[in-house]
């Protein structure tokens, strides 16, 4: 993946992170965030850690996998194991926005719950 597309789904990302957060009078308790290494993304929600409220926690939302070979983004969700596991419904999509789509609809409610 090229610099230029990298840059551009970090923006998309970051786009769909900003849109999906709380009000910032709430972010001390619950927020967004993601990364992304040029290969997997992940988004993940930021709380308080139940038992050390000062520390902050990250609770996976969900992950994709570009898939250079393919062409394609591979979906996952964690499940109750802490494990991620391929999403039946939609286990690939060819593009970063198409994962955003099925994360923000969250239709099963693997992600969001």
């Amino acid at each position: 993946m090229n610099d230029v597309e990298r840059n551009r789904i970090e923006r998309v990302v970051a786009a769909f992170i900003e849109a999906r957060r709380p009000p910032a009078h709430l972010r001390d308790k619950v927020d967004l965030g993601f990364r992304f290494d040029g290969r997997n993304l992940e988004i993940f929600e930021i709380r308080p850690h139940w038992n050390k409220p000062r520390q902050k926690a990250e609770e996976s939302v969900a992950k994709a996998r570009y898939v250079k070979t393919r062409e394609e983004w591979w979906v996952f969700w964690q499940m109750s194991d802490f494990k991620w596991h391929r999403y039946d419904p939609k286990p690939a999509v060819k593009r970063v926005e198409a994962f955003l789509r099925l994360v923000d609809e969250d239709e099963y409610a693997c992600f969001f719950g």
